[in-house]
C-alpha cells in the first residue's frame, strides 16, 4: 500500500542558492535612504544599554538588509561575504559564524522599528513629490481624510525545529505568532505593526492597540476579521472613520434612505446587538449595497455624508483593501518572511521589522519607475521590479545601463514584466483570489479606476 505524501509548503523549502551580486544602484539607494536613519538611532542604541562593539548598530543593520536584498541563504554565507566585501556602509570585517548567530538572537528589534519610523515620513514626502497618475477615488477622499489606512492580521509561518530554541518545545505545529499591520492605502507604506506570540489570536484582540495608535481624522479600511460593533463605536468616539463589509445576518433598523435604485441602495442604519442579555444600540452607520451580476455587495461606513464619501468611491476604496494582501504575499514569499531565521520572539520581530523596512525601500523604487512610465503604481509588479534589479546589474557591468529606474522603465526591457499584463476576468462561478469586479453604481459617476477593476 502506497504511503501518503506529507503536504509540503513551498515557502518552507530551504533555498540552496548563492547570494545575488551587489548592485551599485541599489546600494546607493539604500545608503541614501536608510543610512541617515541608522546613524540617528545611535542614541537609542546606547539608551538600550548596548555598548559600542564590532557587531554594533550600523554593521548589524547592513548585514540584515544584505540578507534580504541579496537573498543570502544562511549565516555562514553571510560571514563569508562580510569577510570579503564592503556591505552597504559597513567595511569588510572578519567575524565568526557563532558570534554573528548569537548576535541575531539578542539584537533589539526596537532599533529596526525606530529606523523604519524615521524613514517612512521621508518616503511619504518623496511619494507626494512625484507626478504619476493616482486613482480619483484616492485623490478625492484624501481631501477629507489625510490618512487612509488599511488594517489586516496575518499569521506567521511555522518555525523550524532545526533551531535550538525550538527543539525543546512539545511536538506539533509551532507557529511564530501573529502580526497586525497598518499600511497606507495610497502609498502602501507600512505605518505600524503589532505582534502577539499567540498565533490563534483573533484580529479583534488588536482593537485596543489600534485605537491607541490611530489618530483622529483617519479613515480605516479593514475586512470582517475586525467585525465588532463595540470596536466600531470606540473608533467613532475617537473621530476615526471606518469602512468594512457587513455580515449577511446583521440585524438593523433603517433611519434614512439616501438613494435607492435597482442596482444601488444607500441608507443610514442603526444596529442593535445583545450583550449579557441587554440590548445595546450602536452609533449610526451608513450601509451601501451594490448589485453586480445578481449578487449584492454590502459595505458599511461611519462616514454618513455621501458628499464626503460617495458610494462609488466607498466601493473603490474597499476594493483597494486587497493591497495589504498583496503586501503580505510579497514580504512572505519574495522577501522570505515565510522562512524565519531564529526562534526567539526578539529574533522574529527583528526579521519582521527588517523585512518591512526593506519593503518600504522597494516601494519607493517601484513608485519612481511608475513616475518614469507615467503610469499608476497599480500597473506595476513590485516583484518584477525587484527581480529586474539583477538584469540591471548585468547590463551595468557590461556598460549598457547607468540608471536603474530608466532601465526598468525602458521599452526594450518590457519583457522583464515590470508592467503587469492585463488579466481577463474569472469565469462566472470560477474561483479567484482577486477581489470581485465592480458593481454598476449608475447613475453615480464612476471614477476612472473603477472601470479597470478586473485588471488591477
Amino acid at each position: 500500500m502506497a504511503t501518503q505524501k506529507k503536504p509540503r509548503n513551498p515557502d518552507h523549502v530551504r533555498r540552496h542558492n548563492v547570494p545575488s551580486p551587489a548592485t551599485a544602484a541599489l546600494t546607493a539607494r539604500l545608503n541614501d535612504l536608510v543610512k541617515p536613519a541608522v546613524f540617528s538611532q545611535l542614541a537609542l542604541y546606547r539608551a538600550l544599554g548596548l555598548r559600542d562593539r564590532l557587531l554594533g548598530l550600523p554593521l548589524m543593520v547592513a548585514l540584515v538588509l544584505t540578507l534580504l536584498w541579496r537573498q543570502v541563504p544562511e549565516v555562514c554565507e553571510l560571514t563569508r561575504l562580510l569577510a570579503r566585501e564592503d556591505l552597504l556602509w559597513a567595511h569588510a570585517t572578519s567575524v565568526s559564524q557563532q558570534a554573528l548567530s548569537d548576535r541575531f538572537l539578542g539584537f533589539p528589534y526596537q532599533l529596526f522599528q525606530a529606523i523604519l519610523g524615521e524613514l517612512v515620513p521621508r518616503l511619504h514626502a518623496r511619494w507626494q513629490a512625484r507626478t504619476r497618475p493616482l486613482p480619483p477615488a484616492v485623490v478625492v477622499t484624501q481631501c477629507h481624510f489625510p490618512r487612509i489606512w488599511i488594517v489586516d492580521g496575518s499569521t506567521l509561518e511555522a518555525l523550524f525545529r532545526k533551531l535550538d530554541s525550538v527543539r525543546v518545545q512539545p511536538p506539533g505545529v509551532l507557529l511564530a505568532g501573529k502580526i497586525c499591520t497598518i499600511i497606507d492605502l495610497a502609498t502602501r507604506l507600512p505605518q505600524q505593526i503589532f505582534y502577539t506570540p499567540d498565533s490563534g489570536t483573533h484580529d479583534t484582540q488588536f482593537g485596543p492597540d489600534l485605537r491607541a495608535f490611530v489618530p483622529a481624522g483617519t479613515l480605516l479600511v479593514f475586512d470582517r476579521g475586525f467585525y465588532a460593533f463595540s470596536f466600531f463605536d470606540a473608533l467613532i468616539a475617537k473621530q476615526v472613520a471606518l469602512l468594512t463589509r457587513l455580515t449577511s445576518n446583521a440585524r438593523f433598523a433603517v433611519q434614512t434612505v439616501l438613494q435607492q435604485t435597482p442596482t444601488v441602495m444607500d441608507r443610514i442604519i442603526v444596529v442593535q446587538t445583545t450583550t449579557d442579555g441587554l440590548a445595546v444600540t450602536h452609533a449610526p452607520l451608513r450601509l451601501i449595497e451594490a448589485r453586480y451580476k445578481g449578487q449584492w455587495y454590502r459595505y458599511i461606513t461611519s462616514v454618513l455624508d455621501p458628499a464626503v464619501l460617495p458610494a462609488a468611491y466607498a466601493v473603490e476604496l474597499y476594493r483597494r483593501r486587497w493591497r495589504i494582501e498583496e503586501s503580505f504575499l510579497f514580504v512572505k514569499r519574495v522577501l522570505g518572511l515565510a522562512y524565519l531565521w531564529v526562534g526567539s520572539e526578539n529574533g522574529v520581530l527583528l526579521q519582521v521589522w527588517a523585512t518591512w523596512l526593506f519593503y518600504a525601500v522597494l516601494l519607493d523604487l517601484g513608485d519612481a519607475v511608475a513616475e518614469e512610465l507615467a503610469r499608476p503604481f497599480d500597473d506595476l509588479s513590485l516583484e518584477m521590479v525587484f527581480r529586474g534589479i539583477y538584469h540591471y546589474s548585468v547590463a551595468a557591468a557590461q556598460g549598457k545601463a547607468d540608471d536603474l529606474v530608466k532601465y526598468l522603465a525602458a521599452a526594450e526591457n518590457a519583457d522583464l514584466g515590470v508592467v503587469k499584463r492585463k488579466r481577463s476576468l474569472p469565469r462566472e462561478g470560477g474561483s479567484s483570489r482577486s477581489p470581485p469586479p465592480p458593481p454598476n453604481l449608475a447613475p453615480i459617476p464612476l471614477p476612472t479606476s473603477l472601470t479597470n477593476w478586473g485588471s488591477a
